[in-house]
């Protein structure tokens, strides 16, 4: 039986503090976002695995703040499983990763929800 309800299985995990993706139990692929059956195909034997957590920086911005917010950044990732995961880099600008660079996710939380952000390595 395929899911019907993806996003919420996901954030589930993420609550859980388990980074998970979904893999064609076919072709192997790995999905994400996640989905009711895969891209392409209409495969619907996505199971759920769990993620490496590392992969290499595809893209990344810093977008300015009008002080005092700090400024933020936004982040595509290459996972080392293959799905291309927009998100951000929790350091000091200083630190920021550059293109090609590797990281590593973590999942943090807020008062709302759980989300994965990477971290240089």
């Amino acid at each position: 039986m395929y899911s019907t309800h993806p996003d919420s299985e996901y954030a589930a995990f993420l609550k859980q503090g388990r980074f998970m993706l979904q893999r064609s139990a076919h072709s192997g692929r790995f999905v994400f976002p996640p989905r009711v059956a895969e891209p392409g195909t209409g495969v619907r034997d996505l199971e759920w695995v769990p993620a490496k957590g590392t992969g290499t920086v595809y893209s990344i911005t810093e977008i300015a703040q009008r002080p005092p917010t700090p400024n933020t950044n936004v982040v595509l990732v290459d996972l080392d499983e293959g799905p291309r995961i927009i998100s951000r880099v929790e350091v000091d600008a200083a630190a920021l990763p550059r293109i090609g660079d590797r990281v590593k996710a973590r999942i943090v939380a807020n008062d709302k929800s759980c989300f994965v952000v990477f971290d240089p390595i």
